[in-house]
């Protein structure tokens, strides 16, 4: 379970590489989380552009138009800037901050071992990855989800390891600078303001879980620290640290979020990718979607309308997968195999299916460019929200890091 800070909503943080206009990877994989989560909890969703240089360094004229083109996908998909914060990421400096105050005691050898590291060296040999950016790229991923103290992080599995590492980086920072002077005093006298009952339960549980290892009491006493009124956020925040020993929590533990792989297949069957060019973008035309889904490689062994077919071997059935009902699905299947339809016949739900998903995404897309105004109003609101909520959190790590003067 991830630690929260007394008091707060759990927060939601996921961000984007800037690549330019979104498709229905993108929609199917990624936004759709989002239309959920920004329903359920405190959501802040950014603008990866800083991420973006660190295997794009070399061309960056491309990157501002995308994180423009991007915002407009995220908003005509239903992202909703009152219910989430939405920002780029560059113009919110506390992160770089944070990462560099985190890199001073994070240990290369944390870093080495993030499976991507060594993964994407090898999947990228055309681009020189043998830069500190990429190398630290995870701890400012790190730095990202530790500014606003995010309890959770939708990821897919390879990312995983991200989390996993920002966990460990945040533990070591609290265990490093969580014991303030006179952390047991201070700890004692806010157990006192809970009131005696209350002081009293809290003291078992705690002993319970110390001596013990007692998970169901852990839980128990977060949440009877959760009820009280009558104490300060700090001794609040103290308290939570001291019931496993450790020190004050500044920098709490992210949890990952596993999501589900997008199970939208690109034109050729593979994974839906730019590299593959393979794509439907969220704002491609009427006809071009329409051309794309017809011209789309079907079972080779039909060669002729009178051939029969084997769905499991062609691309138009992974799109029936995703789109179609179960009565749809057993037309293809029959018709296919017994070459009772033809392949174009069988493509043609999908191209209606598609271009009416893409639709009220389309309407809405055109709206928002009619007044870029607006787009730059909603990422210059999230952008200030996220400046607050990140230097909230840089004052407690500064002070706990001995830089709190002034």
């Amino acid at each position: 379970m991830s630690t929260v800070l007394p008091g707060q909503p759990m927060r939601v943080l996921s961000g984007m590489r800037p690549t330019g206009r979104l498709h229905l990877g993108h929609y199917h994989g990624v936004l759709k989380n989002w239309l959920k989560l920004q329903t359920e909890y405190e959501c802040y969703f950014f603008v990866a552009d800083w991420h973006a240089l660190t295997t794009h360094y070399e061309d960056t004229r491309v990157i501002e138009e995308s994180v423009w083109d991007m915002v407009v996908d995220w908003l005509a998909v239903g992202i909703d800037p009152n219910s989430a914060t939405l920002f780029i990421q560059s113009r919110v400096p506390q992160h770089a901050e944070l990462h560099v105050l985190l890199s001073m005691i994070t240990p290369v050898s944390w870093l080495e071992r993030v499976p991507t590291y060594k993964d994407q060296q090898i999947q990228l040999q055309e681009r020189d990855l043998s830069t500190y950016g990429f190398l630290g790229y995870p701890l400012l991923q790190s730095a990202d989800i530790l500014s606003y103290r995010a309890g959770l992080v939708p990821v897919g599995e390879d990312q995983v390891a991200h989390v996993e590492l920002t966990r460990e980086v945040a533990r070591r920072f609290n265990h490093l600078y969580g014991r303030e002077p006179d952390y047991e005093i201070r700890a004692e006298e806010a157990i006192k303001k809970m009131g005696k009952k209350n002081a009293k339960l809290y003291r078992e549980l705690r002993t319970a879980y110390m001596e013990r290892g007692d998970r169901e009491a852990l839980e128990t006493a977060r949440a009877l620290l959760e009820r009280q009124k009558n104490i300060a956020l700090g001794d609040k925040d103290r308290l939570f640290g001291f019931l496993e020993g450790g020190g004050k929590i500044i920098l709490p533990e992210p949890q990952a979020l596993l999501t589900q792989a997008s199970k939208m297949p690109g034109l050729d069957g593979r994974k839906m990718s730019k590299s593959y060019d393979n794509v439907i973008s969220l704002r491609e035309s009427t006809d071009e979607v329409a051309k794309k889904l017809r011209t789309m490689p079907t079972d080779p062994a039909r060669v002729h309308r009178s051939d029969p077919g084997n769905p499991d071997k062609c691309p138009v059935w992974d799109f029936h997968v995703v789109y179609s009902d179960a009565e749809r699905k057993d037309w293809v299947q029959k018709g296919c195999r017994s070459a009772g339809i033809g392949c174009l016949e069988c493509k043609q739900p999908i191209i209606d299916t598609v271009l009416a998903e893409l639709k009220p995404i389309q309407e809405r897309a055109a709206e928002f460019l009619r007044d870029p105004l607006t787009i730059k109003n909603v990422i210059a609101d999230g952008t200030k929200r996220a400046q607050e909520a990140a230097e909230a959190t840089l004052t407690d790590v500064r002070a706990a890091m001995g830089l709190g003067y002034s």
